[in-house]
């Protein structure tokens, strides 16, 4: 028998993201949410919970998106229930990722010592 790559939870995760995604993206057009994509998902073994990580557009609505999509959490449930073939759908809980954010804070902390270093550079 061959060995498991990946467990069930990967599998799920990778299709709850896609479901989810969908869905994120027709929230924001139709309930004007701010604009965020849903960046991976992380299911619990047992599959009663999955948190969610979105990503915002602008990092500054980020926390009345999160708090958006927590409301619709409970649409998006039933809407998988009937999308997607599992005995029981996980409970939604929606968190902020900001680990786009915290690269865009390295590399700009990166570009300014590099700019500092360079003029230190030609006075040698």
């Amino acid at each position: 028998m061959p060995s498991r790559d990946f467990k069930r939870t990967d599998r799920v995760g990778a299709e709850l993201r896609r479901e989810i995604g969908l869905l994120v993206h027709a929230a924001v057009r139709d309930h004007g949410l701010p604009s965020c994509s849903v960046s991976d998902v992380e299911v619990s073994r047992d599959l009663d919970f999955a948190a969610v990580w979105v990503t915002a557009l602008l990092p500054e609505q980020s926390l009345a998106a999160v708090k958006a999509l927590n409301t619709l959490a409970g649409e998006f449930r039933r809407a998988l229930s009937r999308s997607m073939r599992l005995r029981r759908v996980p409970e939604l809980r929606f968190k902020y990722d900001d680990s786009v954010d915290k690269g865009e804070r390295i590399d700009a902390l990166l570009r300014d010592a590099g700019e500092a270093a360079a003029p230190a550079d030609d006075e040698s």
